[in-house]
């Protein structure tokens, strides 16, 4: 391992050359949002004199650390002083190489950019482009929106802080070879519901040029929703309007446990996140699914798509099969009355309904207006990901089950579902990468590998990834009529 050297608009960085790649990790993108900047917008980076040892990852945003002891080998560091990117480049001589920024998912409420998973070596190795990950501001700490108690506070921290990590690569990226112009925003769940955002939010504007969003689209919640919420967080703090000043200096531990305890009073579901973007005037003021509708996003690609078998994930065979009323409720939340009355029959009461109703309405409805909405003032590309285990309970194509083929980090396969490393595993990994990558160096997915037609709303082409490649036309077109204004 040799050492990399790069000077940013900050200082200069020390990192490591590995199998091929630099890497540089733990380089803030922002001050350390703590103490008086805690609940704040986030503010540029301090500079610093000397070299930064960017050899080892940053802490992670503070979090239950149940899903942590599922994605590292040991625990990492946890400190609301999480601002951090890691860079991956090809360690061969190059500028302005296609930019690729990833966004990790996890309810808004889990996750880092520095999960192996997302180990962004293969991705740049194999494409020759610039892959950055980063953390963001969960949970109570990104998504906590105060601004209705008190102006002095931001709402959507979490997408501000993506927001400034997109301007911290658009200013510094070149120094590590990369092209500051040509930069495609990628995520899965959590993290493509924020990409949805990011389309629609002022403040993101120019920061990309494309985008790819794995089984998220949009996902908000009301402005009177996000102030009940932090009027009734407060209320577990025990801390009154007037005394806005305790918000610094509560112990990271006793916010979440604050946020654990509204959500099981609140009796939070997957179907009703408390702490996920909220419309706000100031940093999110339009829907983003109407927003896009309307052109907000005009004139960037999209590649956009679902797995198809999400809503397993999040279920066993002996979850509860909730009450008619509350299916009904879902259903109405999530789609409104009238299409909720429209759509009633395809959910009888039964858990098997229970996880359509999460793998539709969660996840392949909104993508599916999105992809349409979008389709009118750019190019776009829609993919559904068929492939799966045979062997149960993983004989699914579930939630985030693409991430190991996207990363080409397949031992990740092995860890989620115990699948082995097949040829026809190693290919469509070959197969995926090849489109992504094709898709951030010139704005469409086709490539050797791949003949993908473009979505339109007559057509609704649509690629199938699996063993074998195809193409659908309009796939599930009844149920996507019951289920849409269109």
């Amino acid at each position: 391992m040799s050492e990399s050297m790069v000077k940013t608009q900050y200082g200069t960085v020390k990192g490591i050359s590995k199998n091929g790649v630099h890497i540089w990790k733990g380089i803030p993108y922002a001050k350390p949002p703590v103490g008086q900047l805690r609940f704040k917008a986030p503010e540029p980076p301090a500079a610093w004199e000397g070299v930064l040892d960017a050899t080892a990852y940053g802490r992670v945003c503070p979090q239950p650390p149940d899903l942590l002891s599922y994605s590292y080998p040991e625990l990492p560091r946890q400190s609301e002083d999480c601002l951090y990117v890691n860079v991956f480049a090809p360690d061969t001589p190059g500028k302005n190489r296609p930019v690729m920024v990833w966004i990790h998912g996890g309810t808004f409420y889990l996750g880092a950019g520095s999960e192996p998973l997302y180990d962004g070596s293969n991705l740049a190795a194999q494409g020759d482009v610039i892959v950055v990950t980063l953390n963001y501001r969960l949970g109570p700490f990104g998504f906590l929106h105060l601004s209705s108690i008190d102006e002095a506070y931001s709402n959507n921290l979490g997408l501000l802080d993506q927001t400034a990590a997109l301007k911290w690569v658009k200013d510094n990226i070149s120094a590590f070879g990369g092209d500051p112009e040509n930069v495609t925003v990628f995520g899965e769940s959590a993290g493509g519901m924020s990409i949805a955002a990011l389309l629609a939010m002022p403040a993101a504007k120019g920061l990309f040029q494309k985008a790819i969003l794995e089984s998220g689209s949009s996902r908000t919640m009301t402005e009177e929703k996000a102030a009940s919420t932090a009027h009734a967080f407060l209320r577990i703090l025990g801390i009154n309007g007037h005394q806005l000043d305790r918000l610094h200096t509560v112990s990271a531990e006793d916010l979440l446990k604050a946020a654990d305890q509204l959500r099981k009073t609140e009796n939070e579901n997957i179907f009703q996140l408390l702490f996920q973007p909220a419309l706000d005037p100031k940093t999110l003021p339009a829907e983003p699914e109407k927003a896009i509708a309307e052109g907000a996003a005009d004139g960037i690609p999209l590649l956009i798509g679902t797995n198809r078998d999400e809503g397993y994930l999040f279920f066993t065979p002996d979850s509860e099969v909730h009450s008619q009323e509350t299916i009904d409720e879902a259903l109405e939340y999530l789609l409104g009355q009238p299409l909720a009355k429209k759509a009633a029959d395809l959910y009888p009461r039964s858990l098997e309904s229970q996880i359509h109703i999460m793998t539709d309405l969660l996840f392949w409805r909104p993508a599916v207006a999105c992809a349409s909405a979008q389709s009118r003032y750019a190019p776009v590309w829609m993919y559904r990901f068929d492939w799966h285990p045979d062997k149960p309970p993983y004989n699914k194509a579930v939630h985030a089950l693409e991430l190991p083929f996207v990363f080409g980090n397949l031992n990740g396969l092995k860890r989620m579902v115990q699948a082995d490393i097949t040829d026809e595993v190693k290919q469509l990994s070959h197969t995926i990468q090849s489109a992504w990558l094709a898709f951030a160096k010139t704005g469409s997915p086709s490539c050797e590998d791949v003949q993908w037609p473009a979505y339109t709303e007559d057509k609704r082409e649509t690629l199938i990834l699996d063993s074998e490649l195809s193409i659908e036309h309009d796939p599930d077109g009844e149920k996507r009529k019951k289920l849409l204004h269109s």
